[in-house]
């Protein structure tokens, strides 16, 4: 986390933390966020990334990356 910190300029907000819920049943669905965008003070913040495994291609997650990024780009564009 402290690398993070010291790499990252602004906060992650709900970009890779968990959203889903737990019902009083027991049942539970849950996922990690690897794409969102926040709007806060009339200005969106997009955020994306991707699951790096061990046999992941760094540059290929990075452009898969960007793409998410754009795909919600245009959607905020459209509104």
């Amino acid at each position: 986390m402290e690398i993070i910190d010291e790499l990252e300029p602004v906060s992650r907000g709900p970009y890779t933390g968990s959203f889903g819920y737990i019902g009083f049943s027991g049942s539970m669905d849950l996922n990690i966020i690897i794409r969102t965008f926040v709007i806060k003070n009339g200005f969106a913040y997009v955020q994306a990334g991707a699951g790096i495994v061990a046999d992941s291609d760094p540059e290929k997650e990075y452009y898969e990356s960007l793409k998410k990024a754009e795909a919600l780009i245009r959607t905020l564009e459209r509104l």
